[in-house]
């Protein structure tokens, strides 16, 4: 790699003909219905598409492009790249489509990768999640977890709480992500967006200013850290609701996570607080479904007596059965339940239901009897699957 710490960004020799070319790409990844556009110097420009990495475009970047194109992206801001090694960034291709951007280096160069950002808010039901949701919206007080890996629509899921609270209530709401993705205008809220290293320096630090802040709701991107979760749970406990995200695959990993980041002699005391402010945890996932897309198969956990007697007594291997019992008097439901539905309502294969399954032959038996009840005689399920 070249010496780049002398390279100067001249804006006035910039020709913006690689962003031309950048445009050209995310417009292409947009038509496809894509989530994520990669730039590679020296590789073709590739796309990922309902979950599948794919080729955009049989253009390859050169390493003298790559460097161009950041250059042109991040002008003043260059130099910081060259410091840091990579540098995020919002770009806007036009009034529909933001972008999450991430430039960085790497063996061959520089690399790009470009977050789609729908500039119009989802809103719940335009993404086909569960009706109880709705009732997260309506609290006043206590915590509520978005959970699922990278990519799975969280923050998204996030913005259309968000989205909901702004046009039914009166209420101060106070967001710190980073970055910012989605970008909301005050309707019966007041909405003040910070972004770590823009606005605020980190989590911990502008949640804690937030408290000073007279919000009524605290959306926190992510629990990163100790310091952030005790913070956002001890702004639940003295009258806030929270919104915030966790990387955990349902809501038995999320409640440990967050009982076993504090030492073992702290821990009794955070069951405690864990149990009196947390109201609800969403776990997504993302599976295929037969147009071809994604959807989300979603868990809900509602908070009641019986969740919160587990929390306490830390019984969280009895969590699950606690939201399949649930489902009836709280609206509650597991994975496992929201894949039957979805295969039920014809949404899913059986086959992609079974492969994301949390216990697989139970769900294969109430696949079974409900093929048998429908007198379908399908027999999709079978294909590639072992007894």
């Amino acid at each position: 790699m070249e010496n780049m710490q002398n390279i100067a960004v001249d804006v006035n020799k910039l020709t913006f003909e690689m962003t031309k070319k950048l445009k050209l790409y995310l417009s292409m990844l947009v038509e496809k219905g894509g989530s994520d556009l990669h730039l590679k110097s020296g590789a073709n420009v590739k796309g990922r598409v309902f979950g599948d990495i794919i080729k955009i475009s049989s253009d390859i970047l050169s390493k003298k492009d790559g460097i161009t194109l950041a250059k042109e992206l991040l002008r003043g801001r260059f130099q910081e790249l060259v410091q840091k090694k990579n540098v995020d960034l919002t770009f806007k291709l036009n009034e529909n489509y933001n972008f999450r951007a991430n430039i960085f280096f790497q063996m061959d160069g520089v690399s790009f990768v470009f977050r789609t950002i729908p500039t119009k808010i989802p809103t719940i039901k335009s993404l086909k999640l569960p009706s109880v949701i709705e009732k997260f919206c309506s609290l006043n007080r206590g915590l509520v977890l978005v959970t699922g890996p990278t990519g799975s629509g969280k923050t998204t899921t996030l913005a259309s709480i968000i989205n909901r609270i702004n046009h039914i209530k009166n209420k101060h709401i106070i967001t710190i992500e980073d970055p910012i993705e989605y970008i909301f205008k005050d309707d019966e809220c007041i909405i003040n967006q910070r972004s770590i290293g823009q606005d605020a320096l980190n989590f911990s630090d502008a949640l804690r200013a937030a408290l000073r802040e007279d919000p009524d709701i605290i959306l926190v991107g992510e629990l990163r850290d100790m310091e952030t979760i005790e913070t956002a749970m001890h702004a639940a406990e003295t009258g806030h609701l929270v919104l915030t995200t966790l990387h955990t695959m349902d809501t038995k990993e999320t409640i440990n996570r967050i009982v076993n980041i504090f030492p073992g002699n702290e821990q009794n005391r955070i069951k405690i607080s864990l149990a009196s402010v947390l109201e609800g945890v969403i776990s997504q996932r993302l599976v295929k479904s037969l147009d071809g897309k994604r959807v989300a198969a979603v868990e809900v956990l509602v908070k009641n007596a019986r969740v919160k007697s587990l929390i306490l007594e830390g019984r969280e291997e009895e969590i699950p059965d606690a939201i399949r019992d649930g489902r009836q008097t709280y609206k509650t439901q597991t994975f496992d339940q929201a894949l039957l539905d979805l295969y039920q309502r014809k949404i899913i294969s059986g086959k992609e239901a079974y492969l994301n399954a949390t216990n697989r032959n139970d769900l294969k038996l109430q696949m079974d009897v409900l093929d048998e009840s429908n007198n379908s005689g399908i027999n999709e399920i079978k294909i590639g699957i072992k007894k």
